[in-house]
């Protein structure tokens, strides 16, 4: 119950309230008189201040009416927050002006809190948003007046000098307006408040390390070595292992310190790796595998040696085991011990839910001493996800997003993370995760061991490899050239758009039973579409993209998986990681949107030492990734079609012309601004210029 309301004793008699009365601090609106601390107000449809209003009592609020709007209306309630010495303000507005109070990044909340010098929060709701806004009672009341203008469509500058100052009016010229509820001396006294300091940026800098050193001196020690060469390893001679790494798909290892240390020699059993952990190879022998693949061969001992590593693969080649057994062994062997961590003890960042999910089954497959493993993601169950870190956990496999909103409302220790994996890094940096994963790396001790996992090497993962890796090995297994496997059979269609359906549905009419396929397609709305074309004839199918809910994603994998399906329509999501063995076709309806995406396409089938086939179907738009795509068909043995060399050869002149256009253009705008080019279209070669689509 507010202050101003009146009370009532047993038998209903009101019983005044004097506090109210005697309170020297009373704002004076139209429509009664109102108890300062008792003040919360909100704005809908951009009522301004100074316009003519039309107030009325209703209940426990009043409603005002503008006419200078039109006639917006507004509500203005009323509550008491005991939490402050001066109580705070509440803004309630609507969800599609919450955006213009928070600005792009926070910027807008920001300099709101700086120039009026009162702490602002804003809170989203389902249908409505509010404003809360604390501090000093007169820098209440400038944030409070500041807010109000902005939602009104108006805006406020500073007015103590260039910059940013201490004033804030409306209007362009240069005499403000008071058109405001509130008096001048209170407006004044508002704008009374104390600078802040400025922070000097450049002592930051140059005290950088010591802050580092501070932040991280009580750290536990660390252990990363664990490798005992095995006899037969170690009596190798250079020209036999050169011999092996050259038959083992030309598998190539490098030093990236500039004090070049010696490269261990390839493990080509799974007994010269992990002799001395019994609990390992019990585990392998249990799962059925034969022998290490290339990666995991030459990965395993720089591991284990505990130095950093950068593993370039191409898909379905075993980096998820390569880095997953030798996290179990670095965990098992730290000082301190598991109870007295606070915290996990290996992390592995992926791009995709999917990808964490599997990585997570690959975990609980071969357990190791009765080490935890959680899988935290977008929108899986949040309120669940935090139970289980909150219950203690060994291993978490997490995506970016979902990790860093754990991480920012300290609901997960970072600081015990000792075993660092970045799996599928280019993926990462393609969807946008870089930020999130610098903010996550912050919280992670410095001298931790990391990997890095990747199928291609970009600029992107290079830049990142360097920046959050010290002195990395790396190895790569084929060349760091953009290559798909040999294992698959690629056929390229020039075709129309119109006519693609024909060929999709051609192509599964005449699947064979024990044949399993994955469609690729561009865009959602076409995932749903096509799958839906196939449904209606008959065909059992399922389709996977971002927009489903996470149970029809999981559901859709795990018939695909286990067979109950045999056509899966889907986006890029599934592009990246999913480890599906008996995948025999992938087709690609939509041409993906780079080569990159093309390799990782194809890489869902041919896996595991099996053959498969990928049909791609290309139109006049895909015509610049031709010359790309011959140069990915050439390295891996398959046949170029006509229709695609000519695509590649008109595309490259029309490229051609088009520098020269251009530098004509230049030449020609030296003298007199910019140079005119012809605009008609005519002349210049390729579909763009207007010719038709002919070879």
């Amino acid at each position: 119950m507010a202050d101003w309301e009146d009370e009532y004793d047993e038998n209903g008699v009101a019983i005044e309230n004097t506090a109210a009365k005697s309170d020297p601090r009373v704002w004076k609106l139209p429509g009664g008189d109102l108890k300062q601390e008792a003040i919360s107000f909100g704005v809908k449809n951009g009522t301004r201040f100074g316009a003519s209003k039309d107030w009325r009592s209703e209940g426990e609020g009043a409603e005002y009416r503008s006419g200078r709007d039109g006639g917006a209306r507004g509500r203005w309630t009323f509550a008491h927050d005991k939490s402050d010495s001066s109580p705070s303000v509440t803004v309630a507005v609507e969800m599609s002006s919450v955006g213009r109070i928070i600005g792009r990044g926070g910027a807008k909340v920001r300099e709101l809190e700086e120039s009026s010098g009162a702490r602002i929060k804003v809170n989203k709701g389902d249908y409505e948003g509010e404003v809360v806004i604390s501090g000093p009672f007169t820098a209440q009341l400038k944030a409070k007046k500041m807010i109000e203008d902005l939602l009104a469509g108006g805006s406020y500058q500073s007015c103590n000098g260039p910059g940013r100052g201490r004033d804030y009016r409306r209007g362009t010229g240069s005499q403000a307006r008071n058109d405001s509820v509130w008096s001048a001396a209170e407006l004044q006294a508002a704008n009374v408040v104390p600078a802040r300091a400025s922070i000097d940026w450049n002592n930051i800098r140059e005290n950088r390390g010591k802050y580092e050193e501070l932040k991280w001196q009580d750290l536990p020690p660390l252990m990363k070595k664990f490798y005992t060469e095995a006899e037969s390893v170690s009596m190798l001679t250079a020209e036999e292992v050169h011999e092996w790494r050259k038959e083992n798909n030309n598998i190539f290892v490098d030093d990236l310190k500039e004090e070049k240390r010696p490269i261990p020699n390839p493990c080509r059993t799974f007994l010269e790796a992990f002799e001395l952990y019994p609990e390992i190879m019990e585990n392998i022998c249990r799962v059925g595998f034969v022998k290490p693949t290339p990666i995991q061969s030459q990965a395993w001992p720089v591991l284990l040696s505990g130095e950093d590593l950068i593993a370039i693969a191409q898909t379905g080649t075993g980096k998820t085991l390569a880095y997953l057994l030798p996290g179990f062994i670095h965990m098992d062997g730290q000082p301190v011990p598991r109870a007295q961590r606070g915290g996990p003890g290996m992390l592995v960042l992926t791009p995709t839910r999917e990808l964490a999910l599997q990585i997570e089954s690959e975990c609980n497959k071969y357990s190791y001493k009765g080490y935890k493993s959680i899988c935290i993601y977008g929108g899986g169950d949040r309120r669940g996800q935090i139970n289980m870190v909150q219950d203690g956990v060994d291993i978490v496999i997490a995506t970016p997003g979902r990790l860093n909103d754990l991480q920012m409302n300290e609901l997960i220790n970072l600081r015990s993370i000792t075993y660092l994996v970045l799996d599928e890094a280019d993926r990462m940096l393609d969807m946008g995760f870089e930020p999130q994963i610098m903010k996550i790396l912050l919280d992670i001790r410095p001298d931790r061991q990391t990997v890095m996992t990747s199928a291609t090497w970009p600029t992107g993962v290079r830049r990142l490899a360097n920046s959050y890796l010290k002195n990395p090995m790396m190895v790569y297994v084929g060349t760091l050239d953009l290559a798909a496997v040999d294992t698959v059979q690629q056929e390229i269609l020039v075709v129309e758009e119109e006519k693609k359906k024909f060929y999709v549905f051609n192509f599964i009419r005449n699947m064979q039973p024990e044949d399993k396929v994955i469609v690729f397609v561009g865009k959602k709305l076409v995932a749903d579409d096509l799958s839906s074309d196939l449904c209606l004839q008959g065909l059992a199918v399922q389709s996977l993209h971002g927009d489903r809910e996470q149970c029809d994603r999981e559901e859709a994998l795990k018939d695909f998986k286990e067979s109950r399906v045999r056509i899966l329509v889907a986006t890029d999501l599934a592009s990246r990681g999913l480890d599906v063995h008996d995948v025999t076709h992938v087709f690609n309806f939509d041409f993906p949107r780079n080569i990159e995406e093309y390799v990782h396409r194809v890489g869902r089938t041919g896996r595991a030492g099996r053959s498969g086939a990928a049909v791609t179907l290309m139109t006049r738009e895909n015509w610049r990734m031709a010359p790309e795509l011959i140069h990915i068909l050439e390295r891996s043995g398959q046949e170029i079609p006509e229709e695609l060399a000519q695509m590649a050869e008109r595309y490259e002149k029309h490229k051609k012309e088009r520098e020269m256009a251009r530098e004509g253009e230049g030449r020609r705008g030296d003298g007199c601004g910019r140079g005119g080019g012809r605009r008609d279209g005519r002349g210049r070669g390729g579909w763009e210029g207007g010719q038709n689509w002919r070879f």
